[in-house]
Formats: C-alpha cells, structure tokens, sequence
C-alpha cells in the first residue's frame, strides 16, 4: 500500500537506513565484495551488474552499501532527498530469489540499485519536482522511462534533488533545500539535474537519468566531473518523456525540445543504459523500434573532427581555452583530421532561435490568467525591443511558431551539411568551470565571470544550446581540472541518430585523457 511504503524524506530516511540491519548475509558480504580491497559501490555499473550475475554479491548487499554511504555522506550534499529503502529491499530481495531460483537475470540492470531524478514519476514515490504545489504528489503510474527501467531490473532507492519545476541553473527548492557542488560547497552542482549528478560523482547511484531541455543534463554533469548523454530527438524522442515534470502530473505531452539522457561515471555505463531506455513511447512499440546506427568508425585516427574552441558570443575563460588546446593536439597525436576553423551555424542566430522556442514550449503549463496577464504585458512591448523576447516569445501567435520551427528546419539544415564532411564535433562544455551557486541572489542579479568580465548568467549554458533545438546528439565528458581541482569537461556533438558514435569516440578520448576526479564524498 501507499501509505505504508510512503517515501521519507532524506532526513528521516538516512537515520531509518543507519537503524535498519541488514540481514546476516547482507552484512556480511556488504562491506567488501570478494576479491576487492573497495566496497563495490565504488564500481562502475558494468563491474556491479558483473558481480551479481556472478553470485559474487546479492542485489540486498549491494544495496546496504549504497544505503549506508548515503547515511554517511548525504547529509553534506543533499542529493538524495527522498528514500524508500523498504520498498528498494523488497526489490532486491526479489531479484535475489529471482536469481537464485533461474539462474537467470531479470533484464540488463538485474538488481543495480539506483536513483531517480525527481522529475520523474515513479510509482508510489513522492515525486515533487521541488515544488510546494505538488509536495504531496504520489503518483500511482511510472514514468514511461522509469517503467523501462523496471523491466530492466533495476532496483530505485529513491528520487535525487532538482530546482523547482526545473527551472534554474542551479539547484535548490523550498521543499529539501540546496545541493552544492561535491567539490567545492561554495559553488553550484547545476541545473536541474544537479541532485543526480553530484549523487553519481558522490557515489550514490552509478547511473542516473537526467533530463535536458536548456543543458540541464549536461552543465550539472560538467560541473561535477562526470559523463553524460543528451539523446538524440527528431520530432519524436529516441527517449520516452512522458511522465517528466514540469509538464504537469496527468500530462501526456512534453516540450518539443526535452531530451532524457543517462548520467554514469564512465562512458560504458552511458552506453549500457541507453541500451536500456532508448525505446519507442508504449503505444508505438506494436510497429516501431528504435534502432540507433553502429559507429561511424572505430578508431580516432578515421575521424574527421571538427573543433569549435571559442566564440565572442560566449568566450571561455583560459582553463577552459587551454583544455580545448590540449584535447585537439590529443587527436591531431592520435591521427585525426582536424578542422579547427568551420563553424557550422551562427552561434548568436541558433541562440536567439532557441530562447524563442523554449520560452514558447514554457508556456503550456501557465494558468490561463497568468497567461493572460503575459498577453497583455506583451501587448505594450514594441516588437523589435529586445526586452520583449520573453513575453513576445511566450505568447507568440500560432503563426508565428511555425515561421520559428520552419527557421529550427533550416537550421538543422546547416548542421547536417557540416557533418556531411566532418563526423563529429568537439566544443566547449561550459565558459569555465563550476561556479558560485547564486541561489540567494535575485535572478536579475545573477552572473558569471569570465576572465575577470561579467557575463550573463545563462551564458553557462551557451554552447551546450547549440544542439538543443536541433536534437543532435551531445555527450559531456571529464577532460581535466584546474589548479583548485575543479573538473573541467568538453563536448562531444554528432549528427542526429549518432549517438553510438558519440560514444565511441568519448571512450577513446576517455583512455588518453586524465582520469576523473573523484570528489572527496565517494570514498568516505
């Protein structure tokens, strides 16, 4: 019942973990799988599912180990704002008899344990996207992703932390509260998926699910040294969405630009789950199937790698210009073409085409006096002021959404003629590294540094927008730190459907470039 498994929030359910025993045969193998000198929580996801395929760990132990280092480390960060470790003991037990009855695995995440962002909804969980409004919102169906995991095995231990209604570039709300970077408390994890972010670079969960409309899947990955996947989408998702909030809860449709991608601390696990979610939605699956194309190519010295390093329209600060030095002499030593002068679009023009249509998509949600009152206030803006983008943009005439999207059609267009010579595309993440959270500064007020030069809050996101309206395939991964050990991370773009190329050439940077970092909360 609902009632009885209703989820606890982080502070009562992280001294429930620490009170609750384990059974004897979970607490004996919990605190170091066989063979290794490291609790196995601090494996990769592949390593973990390995081990339990093997019989070398129960899904129960393996996730005592996950419980007892969120009870530990948790209370710092605030990743995990929501537990229900009956339920997820319930589960493992399950998937343990499960296999010791067959021999056979449950599906490719067999008794992983994991977390959820809390903008997914799962079954029985409170899920609140950090908003008062739906603070008492259980919902009674899974998102159709959170489904997916399900019938992969996975086992959820509960919901990860995100700004309200996953609005912000940084994460906080009035219900749990703020999550700072695992690295430094003083700066910010990201937004939204910050909670799950700083949970996987924390050790929490290995893999997550993030979502990402304007980077908010991959500026918290960035910013917390670990991997992450934006998903290609066309004008369907390759990635289910329904059930992501802040579309609101009963709602089947989602932003035409909303992207759901996997969080991981190494590019193997991006690749085994999106395995796993990338699926038709359920009432496409009787006659479609989502078939994304083998790599373009297996090794670095056969691409053809385009590098976009910096642009006026969003400088990036001399750690992050030196890391883009170093990465392109990285492939220009491993054999690749490099172009390092074509750029495919005019960044300032994509940009603009982007806040239009993501303040148009933002609307569907708005109260129809709130829209209303938006109706009017745009009313007396003139047309060409700049100031006038928001309200212009959000109650623009259906007319002139089509003139929009027709604008999004060319240019992805333009994208597709650059990678017809070049196979893939390598970026900026971020203008620099994680900064300073702002939460307790109005948003009008909010800005960033860069070499000394204020730029504009949302400049953050700048170069991670360039593939949002376009739906192309772009992965974050780790590349380096800066003197105050700060992850710094590039970008890997491809064209639309390449995702398993993105991939592949992340994995084979990934062997040449610096091993992440590990914040210090992973190894408590």
């Amino acid at each position: 019942m609902i009632l009885r498994r209703t989820v606890l929030t982080a502070v009562t359910a992280l001294a429930a973990v620490s009170a609750m025993a384990a059974p004897a045969s979970a607490r004996h193998r919990s605190a170091k799988s066989p063979g290794q000198s490291a609790p196995l929580r601090l494996a990769s996801a592949g390593e973990q599912l390995t081990a339990l395929r093997e019989g070398k760990i129960t899904s129960r132990s393996l996730l005592e180990q996950h419980l007892e280092h969120i009870a530990r480390s948790n209370p710092a960060l605030n990743a995990v704002i929501t537990l229900d470790a009956e339920g997820a003991r319930a589960a493992a037990d399950k998937a343990d008899a499960h296999l010791a009855r067959t021999g056979e695995v449950l599906g490719a995440l067999h008794g992983l344990p994991m977390t959820v962002k809390d903008a997914l909804e799962v079954a029985g969980m409170r899920t609140t996207c950090g908003s008062p409004d739906l603070s008492d919102h259980v919902p009674d169906r899974d998102a159709d992703t959170v489904a997916l995991l399900r019938a992969a095995g996975a086992i959820i231990i509960g919901h990860t932390n995100v700004p309200t209604m996953c609005q912000d570039l940084q994460t906080s709300n009035p219900l749990f509260g703020k999550t700072p970077n695992p690295f430094d408390a003083d700066r910010t994890a990201g937004g939204s998926s910050g909670g799950p972010a700083a949970a996987v670079a924390a050790g929490f969960t290995s893999l997550e699910i993030g979502s990402d409309l304007a980077g908010s899947l991959r500026l918290p990955a960035a910013y917390c040294g670990v991997y992450a996947l934006r998903t290609s989408r066309g004008t369907s998702p390759i990635v289910p969405t329904r059930g992501h909030i802040p579309r609101l809860p009963g709602w089947s449709t989602s932003s035409d630009m909303i992207t759901l991608g996997p969080i991981a601390r190494t590019v193997d696990d991006l690749a085994l789950l999106l395995d796993v979610i990338a699926a038709p939605a359920p009432a496409d699956r009787a006659g479609w199937k989502i078939n994304l194309p083998a790599p373009a190519k297996s090794k670095l010295s056969e691409f053809r790698v385009g590098v976009w390093a910096n642009h006026p329209y969003c400088p990036v600060d001399a750690d992050t210009r030196a890391l883009l030095q170093r990465v392109t002499e990285l492939l220009r030593t491993a054999g690749a073409d490099i172009d390092d002068s074509t750029e495919p679009v005019d960044f300032a023009e994509s940009d603009k085409l982007f806040q239009r249509l993501m303040y148009a998509t933002s609307s569907a949600t708005a109260t129809d006096a709130a829209f209303a009152a938006e109706v009017e206030a745009a009313e007396k803006i003139p047309a060409d002021d700049p100031s006038g983008l928001f309200l212009h943009s959000r109650t623009m005439r259906h007319r002139d959404w089509c003139v929009a999207d027709e604008s999004r059609q060319k240019l992805r267009a333009s994208w597709e003629a650059y990678f017809s010579e070049h196979d893939i595309l390598i970026t900026p993440a971020t203008p620099t590294a994680a900064v300073p959270d702002q939460t307790s500064t109005p948003p009008p007020q909010r800005y960033i540094t860069v070499d000394g030069q204020k730029r504009s809050f949302y400049d953050q996101t700048g170069w991670l927008n360039l593939t949002s309206p376009v739906g192309l395939p772009s992965l974050v991964l780790p590349a380096g730190t800066t003197e105050a050990g700060l992850p710094l991370s590039i970008q890997v773009i491809g064209p639309y459907l390449a995702d398993r190329t993105v991939l592949k050439v992340a994995k084979q940077l990934a062997k040449r470039l610096p091993s992440p970092v590990r914040p210090p909360a992973f190894s408590v």
